[in-house]
């Protein structure tokens, strides 16, 4: 156990990402990390509930909880409890799931434990492309306020209302029993917590980014608008909520239940949720005007800017702008891209299928030794894929690829485009191809860099963190490159713990606020990558290409019906 005093204090950040749940226990007062634990989510792993044929991605809540007490216990056990005097819990998003009237998640229940209706509906899951289409097109046309406008005027079929529209509309059975439906950090809060589901606080950075809630139209949309989209949902709205509540304020303490299930006490506070982005722009010490990219399987770029000088303006295209989602007191604007992480593991997994296939059929292998040694070349092939594609002569090499296997997030929200390669040669090789994929990224994020500026939202800095900011210098200094300016690589390893800590320090009363928790808490940056002058104007170049090649596909696209309508309302964003 750690050597600690009677004034110790210490907090942990809960981040629920992707793949697993990471528990962090840190010094309040300090920063310093003591303890750290993963647990990857098992039914997750060998993709239980999902179907990526048809974009379905569903996440069992016994994931979430067995993740839960594993690493929290873990963390824990390294000071007395007593000194554990908050938590906080943030997740990916959005992320909503059907519960009952006590707030018990369905996919808990015996008769829908193995419905993925029930279960909780990933950031990824793409299946309500049809849904997202209409709430934007009666956004425009129904007569009155245009919901959307905060959240860049473009409705995705990643977000809440469109999944449980779909939902309802594709089960019955569920529609029925879903009293309400839960983001994902609002819910794991209130299991924590115990709360009654009427009482309880749901997260502003949740509500405002993702479900069309501001202040200035009384919270979420009104029943009349919801109810022209899907007569199913008639009564839900009564059963959300009209307030919402920023990651700073205490939403509740540990239940005795799980109090004794985690090792903690009853007077561990719980902080209101948020999204993992949101509690990881807070570690990376964003201020005004920086862009905080956090850098997973997805990436999404956070931006803050203080209420007066923003004004009226709007940023279309982006993930939304909310006051206090990130820093009680400043605009949080949302931004990003559907695949980074995902797109490079989409290429190694590419990589990986005849060597997977011919170590199945091993006769001389046993099961171990084959999982190990595919776990080997698994990790082995990034490591060198970014060796090999850093040396590539860019001017060597005109493939040129779209970021888009997953849809495109920002600007302008259209999950039925698809990604793209282009100008191969019997001559390209896998680090020409790995290359491509990594520029395509940074294209899209100066895309994304382009779109604030040009609406009046300056970005002063870039900050990097996340699994792939800290693991790929190659990604990071091709992104200095072509955004020409410097990236600043947060410390922690762990930035959105760190953030959710930060939150629950002040929750606990450590600190008088978030920024003040910042300085306070906060790790530094473990390096600068400044752009190489040299790669900058072929880079402007092939940046011009990447734009034209998008609009050539998302003009096909359209050609061919985009799938469903949404495509057709990126013009008129």
């Amino acid at each position: 156990m750690e050597t600690t005093t009677p004034t110790d204090a210490y907090v942990i950040g809960i981040d629920y990402g992707t793949d697993s749940v990471r528990a962090l226990l840190v010094n309040a007062r300090t920063g310093a990390e003591v303890a750290q634990a993963v647990h990857p989510y098992a039914r997750w792993k060998t993709q239980q509930y999902c179907n990526a044929a048809k974009n379905q991605f569903r996440q069992h809540p016994l994931d979430h909880i067995e993740g839960l007490e594993a690493t929290v216990r873990q963390v824990a056990s390294h000071v007395p409890a007593e000194q554990i005097v908050g938590l906080a819990v943030d997740t990916t998003g959005s992320t909503p799931g059907p519960v009952n009237e006590q707030g018990v998640a369905l996919a808990l229940l015996p008769e829908f434990a193995e419905n993925p209706n029930a279960m909780f509906v990933l950031w990824k899951d793409h299946t309500a492309l049809a849904e997202a289409a209409e709430i934007n097109q009666k956004a425009r046309s129904w007569g009155g306020e245009d919901y959307t406008k905060f959240e860049g005027g473009i409705y995705s079929s990643e977000w809440f209302w469109a999944k449980i529209i779909h939902v309802t509309r594709e089960d019955e059975a569920v529609a029925q029993a879903a009293y309400s439906w839960m983001e994902h950090c609002d819910w794991l809060t209130l299991l924590l917590t115990g709360t009654d589901l009427h009482d309880f606080k749901r997260s502003r950075c949740a509500a405002g980014h993702k479900a069309m809630w501001h202040e200035s139209w009384g919270g979420l949309p009104l029943e009349q608008f919801l109810v022209e989209l899907e007569p199913k949902i008639t009564l839900l709205r009564g059963r959300l909520y009209q307030q919402t509540f920023t990651a700073d304020e205490v939403a509740g303490h540990l239940s005795e239940e799980w109090a004794t299930r985690l090792g903690l006490t009853t007077k561990t506070v719980v902080a209101v949720g948020s999204f993992d982005a949101h509690a990881g722009a807070v570690a990376g010490e964003i201020e005004a005007y920086s862009m905080v990219k956090v850098m997973g399987t997805s990436t999404c770029d956070i931006v803050v800017a203080p209420m007066n000088e923003v004004g009226e303006k709007l940023v279309p295209g982006i993930c939304g702008q909310v006051d206090g989602s990130v820093i009680p007191g400043m605009l949080g604007l949302e931004a990003g891209q559907s695949a980074v992480g995902d797109l490079l593991a989409w290429f190694r997994q590419m990589l990986e299928w005849p060597l997977n296939t011919m170590l199945a059929s091993s006769k001389v292998l046993s099961p171990e030794q084959q999982q190990a040694l595919r776990q080997e070349m698994s990790d082995n092939i990034m490591v060198e894929l970014n060796k090999a594609a850093a040396a590539v002569d860019p001017e060597e090499s005109q493939v040129l690829a779209l970021d888009w296997v997953n849809g495109r997030r920002t600007p302008d929200a259209n999950q039925a485009l698809k990604g793209a390669i282009m100008n191969l040669t019997m001559g390209t090789s896998a680090p020409q191809v790995f290359r491509a994929l990594v520029e395509s990224i940074c294209y899209g994020s100066r895309q994304i860099v382009e779109r604030f500026e040009q609406n009046g939202i300056p970005i002063k800095q870039v900050i990097g963190l996340g699994g792939v900011a800290k693991k790929s210098a190659f990604m990071m200094q091709t992104l200095a490159d072509v955004l020409n300016r410097p990236i600043k690589v947060a410390e922690s390893d762990q930035a959105p713990a760190l953030g959710s800590a930060m939150y629950a320090a002040v929750a606990a009363g450590i600190h008088a606020d978030v920024v003040t928790a910042q300085k306070a808490m906060g790790n530094g940056f473990a390096e600068t990558y400044e752009p190489n002058p040299a790669r900058v104007a072929d880079y402007q170049r092939r940046y011009e290409q990447y734009q034209a090649f998008g609009q050539y596909v998302e003009q096909a696209t359209e050609l061919r019906g985009g799938e469903v309508a949404e495509t057709e309302l990126v013009s008129h964003a």
